[in-house]
């Protein structure tokens, strides 16, 4: 028996657990659980827990239904919110009943493409800032959403209820092993970032599955909800997920160069030429939800056009210089991902593109320096800017020819994730809009 696991037994009797929820994720980053009781936990360790992989999205066919759960020990946290039932979660790998990894599990699609950064030397680690909206209660369809304060971006306001609300979720993520860098109000009206402190790319992922469900919880306990919706408004700001993004070969920061003007290596900026050349390949999973684009296409702090620079907040991709000559800060920011994305898909997706990059020894274009928002097309065109893809079905087009988003998901996950979204986009395309209503029902 593991220490791992020794310890899981030994924290369920010291703490009184009743019940251990299971978790995983399906192709679209929908969190599935199954609850087991504490008897049950040590088979499952060792054996896992059967289940219909057909009834999860994206998983199997009903002729190969039969799927395991594996749960990962080293993931082992209570759940604070289920105070008096004694509650603990374990993420799980999932197999075929053979043993074999199951190819349609995300968490395995991020474990396999680390293994061959690692392979190269590297550890990656990511850092995000995840927004999202808090609303004065659960939406009702046929209703706008009512925001739960008026708040804009840092605001030190005595606003009560989004201060609070944050206060308590950051406490329980602590509780649960998740170290918060900090928080605060953004731009828009009830919308509140909160950044996790850095790790490495697969507990950053299963992090942020996490951090999904407490936010949602505590807002329930509090008798509001929460979305990581894209764009729930037409006139705020929408909810991204900035990830800061690192590779260090042992203990050294491979992204650093302090004799480089931007501080930033050779490899680095391989990494970063890779991010850029496959952008619009890997758009459809960072941003794969149809009411995605209303974010990246509405201005604001959402990138619309694929370029770098340093302090250019309309970039794509950000080098940021809070701490220049401390090497272990050097690290790029990708800011086009949304904070509904799957993380394990869009994880792999960042890592797959930067490590071409450097396998391909990327040259790096020119920094963009201006606001690239303001300047015009024949402009942008002139510097070598493209625009990213501008609707969820351009995205499916340009990820249909990819052959690094191809390998990097597998055969199973790409061709249930494009099938998925082309459905989205055809049952989107086909709805009659309240603008269109307001627009040409009176005149027309």
């Amino acid at each position: 028996m593991s220490r791992q696991t020794e310890f899981v037994l030994r924290s369920m009797e010291e703490r009184n657990i009743r019940f251990v929820r299971l978790w995983f994720a399906d192709v679209l980053g929908s969190l599935k659980s199954v609850a087991i009781p504490p008897t049950e936990v040590e088979g499952a360790l060792a054996e896992g827990v059967g289940f219909d992989g057909s009834a999860v999205e994206g998983y199997t066919r009903l002729s190969e239904s039969d799927m395991v759960a594996h749960p990962d020990p080293a993931t082992f946290q209570m759940l604070p919110w289920r105070q008096g039932t004694g509650t603990a979660r374990m993420f799980c790998d999932t197999t075929n009943p053979d043993g074999t990894p199951s190819y349609v599990d995300p968490r395995y699609v991020l474990k396999r493409t680390m293994d061959k950064v690692s392979e190269k030397g590297f550890t990656c680690y990511c850092h995000p800032e995840i927004e999202f909206y808090l609303f004065t209660e659960a939406h009702k369809p046929g209703t706008r959403p009512v925001p739960l304060d008026d708040g804009g971006y840092f605001d030190h306001t005595t606003l009560g209820a989004g201060t609070d609300f944050r206060r308590d979720s950051i406490t329980m993520l602590e509780q649960m092993g998740i170290s918060v860098e900090f928080s605060h109000h953004e731009a828009g009206p009830g919308q509140h970032e909160i950044d996790l402190r850095y790790a490495d790319a697969l507990t950053m992922a299963d992090n942020i599955m996490t951090f999904r469900v407490v936010i949602r919880e505590v807002a329930a306990l509090r008798g509001i909800s929460a979305s990581f919706m894209p764009k729930p408004f037409t006139d705020h700001p929408g909810s991204g997920m900035h990830t800061h993004v690192s590779l260090f070969e042992g203990d050294n920061n491979a992204f650093f160069d302090a004799a480089d003007e931007t501080r930033l290596s050779t490899i680095g900026k391989h990494f970063v030429a890779g991010l850029l050349h496959h952008a619009p390949e890997y758009t459809a999973v960072t941003n794969q939800w149809v009411n995605s684009y209303r974010r990246l296409n509405g201005g604001g702090e959402a990138p619309s056009y694929i370029c770098w620079g340093r302090n250019n907040r309309s970039a794509l991709v950000r080098v940021p210089l809070y701490k220049p000559n401390k090497s272990a800060s050097a690290r790029v920011e990708l800011r086009s991902i949304d904070s509904a994305t799957n993380p394990y898909l869009a994880y792999a997706m960042i890592l797959a593109a930067g490590m071409s990059g450097i396998e391909h020894e990327m040259e790096l274009p020119e920094e963009a320096s201006n606001d690239v928002w303001k300047l015009s097309n024949r402009e942008r065109v002139a510097m070598g800017i493209r625009p990213l893809p501008t609707s969820l079905d351009e995205a499916i087009r340009c990820m249909e020819d990819s052959e690094l988003v191809a390998d990097t998901l597998g055969e199973h996950v790409y061709d249930y994730f494009l099938r998925n979204k082309k459905a989205e986009y055809d049952e989107y395309r086909n709805q009659v809009t309240q603008f269109e209503l307001d627009r040409f029902l009176p005149s027309l």
